[in-house]
């Protein structure tokens, strides 16, 4: 009586373990969503982290494309996404979901910026400033007198060998 008495008591022990697993390795959705940069100008990359989803997952924007999480046991995911050349500067929302079944999707907000523009310099967008055509001028009149004298003296050189 005695090891049936402990054999249902195990056995009981067994199934409670067995059937609470499935609730501990559920994770009901990520935790710890970042976003790096919060603010990204358009055209410009954006960072997404979460915790939590083992079996991959999806973030979603209006601002850029879907992006896919990668399937990590360990439960930390990690993915970037290009934002819009024409996206609308503002404040925008994303939502992180993951992949595993009866999970919630988190929202978090990130802000785009109006586009920089191409860092190539001026490429002659700009004039000359009043100094700079001063100087210039000052050259050009500079090389015209040296260039006068020494075009008299070769006369006047030339002049008395004949």
């Amino acid at each position: 009586m005695r090891a049936s008495r402990a054999f249902a008591v195990s056995a009981a022990a067994c199934a409670a373990v067995a059937l609470s697993a499935p609730l501990a390795g559920a994770t009901n959705g990520p935790r710890d969503v970042t976003v790096n940069p919060e603010a990204v100008h358009q055209g410009g990359r954006i960072h997404i982290s979460a915790d939590g989803c083992g079996h991959g997952g999806s973030v979603t924007s209006n601002a850029f494309p879907r992006v896919e999480f990668p399937v990590n046991p360990s439960g930390h995911v990690s993915a970037t996404a290009r934002i819009h050349d024409n996206a609308t500067p503002g404040r925008y929302n994303l939502a992180v979901r993951c992949n595993d079944p009866g999970t919630r999707s988190v929202t978090v907000p990130f802000t785009v910026l109006p586009g920089r523009g191409s860092m190539g310099g001026l490429g002659g967008s700009v004039g000359p400033s009043s100094t700079e055509m001063g100087v210039g001028a000052g050259l050009v009149a500079t090389a015209a007198v040296g260039g006068s004298l020494f075009i008299a003296r070769r006369r006047r050189l030339g002049d008395r060998t004949v």
